[in-house]
């Protein structure tokens, strides 16, 4: 494919076809757009022109409100691993929701969920739930600050931590006095990372990281930058966090086992909940500490915190997550984001994949993805592009190309989204 090849006119076809193909969506659209500021009320589920309005799903499939029957590669974002409406799931989740659906007082399944998590998760020696990733990432930077004693928290290029202040910084809204608390270290990058914490050393309450870079591009970071990033924290007196709310799935014991390092907190999310709204942090005893109700210093809430529907379900989910289930969804992850890279770059397209494990992103950017900063590189007509592109022929990832595997997904529909790419670039 040449150079000068006209991305504009491609996608003007290929937004069309998918505006034919979509004519209930767009008039729901129109009117949720009333109601609801751009039509959702989650802007990272939002594409234009729209986004199909879905109505069932069942396994590895969607189905939306004009009958457009789609493969779903990315599960709410990685959180349904067994895919949609699993029938154990369900029948677990209904069977304590029969019971009462919240109560203002512990239940046993909250307790069973964190005795899973802390079997599983040899770093985490008690936990604590949330009804979100992005209130886990918080409450786990205020347990840091409070452990420590002192203000600043790092994070790095590209990294997702969820929608609260310190992780959204910086932001419309967010006051430059909270920026001023976070300090953005480079990916990969061992070199420029003890330069900048060099500079807040003593200030450094922790560094938190994703194992894979996820909303970033899927990038795993390296080993040797793990074991840098526990040995200067160490050093430090910083803690640091491990945000495992997408990697978990990687491993039973989450990715930290896949590389051997120890974080002292973990924050958990997405496949814990089965599919119902979760989220937790964990680790270290001494640290969570500070949250016990009578001799900590920390008064942490939440109305639906721990909800016995949430965590019946994340029980069912994780217990049949065994390590030869994980294994063999890691292996076909892993074989796919190959495929998905060699058909890309026999295209001729400045494209290609990265992924690990069951974790995949496609890139619209002929460079070696090492960092985000080559993902930001990428062309955003031919990401657009390529993302309606298989929408039209029944894949369903996330606009900017991340996708993930559910265990309810045959070989037939790993095989047809490599055909679906291939036609797709073929028809261009």
């Amino acid at each position: 494919m040449t150079a000068d090849f006209n991305y504009t006119d491609a996608l003007r076809r290929v937004s069309e076809e998918y505006l034919a193909r979509n004519p209930r969506s767009m008039e729901t659209s129109d009117r949720a757009s009333a109601v609801l500021p751009g039509g959702t009320t989650r802007t990272t589920t939002f594409f234009a022109p729209f986004p199909p309005v879905l109505v069932a799903g069942q396994g590895s499939e969607i189905v939306d409100v004009d009958g457009n029957r789609r493969v779903d590669y990315l599960n709410n974002y990685t959180s349904l691993i067994l895919g949609h409406a699993h029938p154990d799931v369900l029948e677990r989740a209904m069977s304590v929701a029969g019971r009462g659906t919240a109560f203002s007082s512990p239940t046993e399944q909250e307790v069973l969920l964190a005795e899973v998590l802390v079997e599983r998760v040899a770093s985490v020696d008690q936990v604590r739930f949330t009804n979100s990733g992005t209130e886990a990432t918080m409450a786990a930077m205020r347990l840091a600050r409070a452990f420590t004693g002192r203000p600043v928290v790092a994070r790095f290029e590209g990294a997702y931590h969820g929608t609260h202040d310190y992780t959204a910084t910086p932001g419309a809204g967010i006051p430059d006095l909270i920026g001023d608390l976070m300090v953005t270290l480079p990916w990969n990058d061992i070199a420029g990372c003890e330069q900048r914490m060099a500079e807040v050393a003593g200030s450094l309450a922790a560094v938190i990281i994703e194992p894979v870079l996820g909303a970033g591009g899927v990038i795993a970071a390296d080993h040797e930058f793990l074991a840098y990033l526990r040995e200067s924290t160490s050093r430090m007196g910083a803690l640091l966090i491990f945000d495992e709310i997408v990697t978990l799935r990687l491993h039973t014991g989450g990715a930290q086992a896949i590389s051997g390092i120890r974080p002292d907190l973990t924050t958990f999310g997405k496949i814990i909940g089965g599919g119902f709204p979760i989220g937790g942090f964990g680790g270290r005893e001494d640290v969570m500490a500070l949250l016990h109700p009578t001799r900590g210093t920390i008064q942490w809430g939440g109305t639906f915190n721990g909800n016995p529907v949430s965590a019946a379900a994340g029980i069912e989910t994780l217990e049949a997550l065994t390590a030869p289930v994980i294994d063999e969804l890691n292996r076909s992850g892993e074989e796919l984001t190959e495929r998905l890279d060699k058909a890309l770059q026999s295209s001729g397209l400045p494209a290609g994949a990265t992924g690990m494990g069951s974790l995949f992103n496609i890139h619209a950017t002929g460079e070696e993805v090492t960092d985000h900063q080559a993902v930001r590189r990428a062309d955003p007509e031919l990401t657009e592009l390529l993302h309606l592109g298989l929408m039209n022929r029944g894949y369903f990832l996330a606009p900017r190309g991340m996708g993930c595997l559910s265990t309810a997904m045959t070989s037939e529909q790993l095989d047809g989204l490599v055909d679906a790419v291939e036609d797709l670039v073929n028809s261009l």
